[in-house]
């Protein structure tokens, strides 16, 4: 059978993994005319929408793209989740980016509750990046969906990139595409200034967003980091478990001898103490169910996939 390549980044066209590079949906490769281009869907949406998409890639060619990365004096703006930071985060990213200058930027600030203070998150991000072994100049708590932080965003990019250019780097689910998307609408507006070309050594493409002075403002592929939930839950499990809204946090008063469990993921036991109070940020559509920590583990074989879940 012939091999067909996207004309926009290169990718082997295929039909079956909608997450990985070069797919395309098998109606669309089917109306194809003989002569019409041949773009797989996310240079398709890219070109068309504007919009940028996660895909999947391997840890090889995530580990050249970010050598690659290193061998350019740029800036380095790593995207992170705030709500699941350790999972989101790049293992050893310093070692990788040279002695370039690293903003960190936590998204999905629109997700936590509004009582959190942002000041507090900040200084627990510089806190927590530093234990992590990375060492940003600065951090910034923003959400891709509200346009003055993706503006707050863009004005910190200028100031410190110096005239670099500037790589946008994550793992998926992070909401960077979404940042990028929002990035894109606030720098180009309308017009179709988008580009894209090959990071040298691998099949991977990476988007160009033109800045003022000739720079770019480069998007890179996200890989899916194994501590994240997406490296263990189906697509349709890990909806049930991704806020999409402000999170209200649920408190349990809990005595010694109780167990919670959230959903069929994780299960909290109190084994001994006073009675205590315990505060659950989760999507406030997960269940959590309390019982018996006697007993619990039976509890769990008999209702797993069914009332606890997911994973279904």
């Amino acid at each position: 059978m012939e091999e067909l390549h996207c004309i926009g980044c290169g990718a082997l066209i295929q039909t079956e993994d909608k997450n990985a590079l070069g797919f395309l949906p098998a109606g669309a490769l089917a109306k194809r005319g003989e002569d019409d281009a041949l773009y797989c869907q996310r240079c398709f949406r890219l070109r068309h929408y504007n919009e940028i998409a996660d895909v999947s890639l391997t840890d090889d060619d995530f580990l050249r793209l970010l050598s690659e990365i290193g061998e350019h004096d740029a800036l380095i703006v790593n995207v992170v989740d705030i709500f699941d930071f350790n999972g989101s985060l790049i293992p050893s990213l310093h070692r990788f980016t040279g002695n370039n200058d690293l903003l960190l930027v936590a998204n999905k600030k629109d997700i936590l509750p509004h009582s959190l203070k942002v000041g507090k998150m900040s200084a627990w991000l510089k806190e927590q990046s530093k234990k992590a072994g990375l060492r940003p100049l600065d951090v910034l708590v923003t959400s891709a969906k509200n346009q003055d932080d993706v503006r707050e965003l863009m004005e910190k990019i200028e100031k410190m990139r110096k005239g670099r250019d500037v790589y946008v780097v994550g793992v998926t689910n992070v909401g960077k595409s979404t940042l990028i998307n929002a990035i894109i609408k606030l720098v180009t507006g309308d017009d179709n200034v988008i580009t894209t070309s090959r990071f040298p050594g691998t099949t991977l493409d990476k988007i160009e967003i033109p800045l003022d002075d000739e720079s770019l403002l480069i998007d890179t592929p996200g890989i899916i980091h194994r501590g994240q939930m997406a490296h263990y839950l189906e697509a349709k499990d890990l909806k049930l478990v991704s806020p999409k809204k402000e999170i209200k946090p649920k408190t349990y008063q809990l005595n010694a001898g109780q167990t919670l469990f959230l959903g069929g993921l994780a299960r909290f036991d109190y084994i001994q103490g006073e009675k205590q109070g315990l505060t659950v940020f989760c999507d406030n559509e997960l269940d959590i169910h309390r019982t018996k920590l006697e007993g619990a583990t039976e509890f769990y074989e008999k209702h797993a996939g069914g009332l606890l879940q997911p994973p279904r």
